[in-house]
């Protein structure tokens, strides 16, 4: 195993910037996911990327920074580094998007963290437009399940991507926000904001 490999393998501190070190693992094909933080008006976010795409987004005052970091470890893989620099495009583009300019993310994502009917319900979730809604029993049916709503809300609950794959555009039937993971708030200023009905303030939470 080589210097890089080790260090790699080693749990990553939540504030580690190691920037010659992420080059370094970068250039050796040894880095499979990069992360960084975003400050954003619904509070700090954690980004994770894998060479596929934006595989993780949570929200850091719900989820705990260091329990995301061990279940990416976990999960996808112990080689994992804060790259800021490998989250440019999704930061740039939640940025616009909280900014009122961006409708449509573009980021490519990578969907591993997600299987079976979960991932079928959220493939469908992310069809939803920007400014519409739909629902829980909607999304069943998209997945092939009218009956699994139950298991649809949960799939959107588990949904590791929040944001851009917008699972804050499903409602209960009968229009009740249902739930959501980052905490319900958040999702009533998305669909404010979305609607036209409220703004963002940028720069920060």
């Amino acid at each position: 195993m080589t210097d890089i490999e080790h260090q790699l393998t080693q749990p990553p501190p939540a504030a580690a910037r190691l920037p010659d070190l992420t080059e370094a693992a970068a250039a050796a094909g040894l880095l499979d996911v990069a992360y960084a933080t975003l400050d954003s008006p619904l509070g700090k976010l954690l980004l994770a990327t894998t060479p596929k795409g934006l595989v993780r987004i949570a929200y850091i005052d719900y989820d705990d920074e260091d329990d995301v970091l061990e279940q990416l470890a976990s999960r996808v893989s112990p080689r994992m580094l804060a790259a800021p620099r490998r989250l440019d495009q999704p930061r740039r583009e939640l940025d616009e998007y909280f900014a009122g300019r961006r409708r449509h993310f573009e980021t490519p994502q990578d969907w591993q963290l997600i299987q079976g009917f979960a991932r079928r319900v959220l493939t469908a979730t992310a069809h939803v437009p920007y400014g519409d809604t739909a629902t829980y029993k909607q999304m069943a049916v998209q997945a092939g399940n009218e009956r699994a709503f139950r298991a649809a809300g949960n799939a959107l609950g588990s949904n590791p991507i929040p944001i851009v794959v917008p699972c804050h555009r499903i409602l209960a039937t009968g229009g009740g926000l249902g739930g959501y993971t980052g905490g319900l708030d958040k999702k009533r200023l998305l669909l404010a904001v979305e609607s036209g009905q409220a703004t963002m303030e940028v720069g920060g939470a």
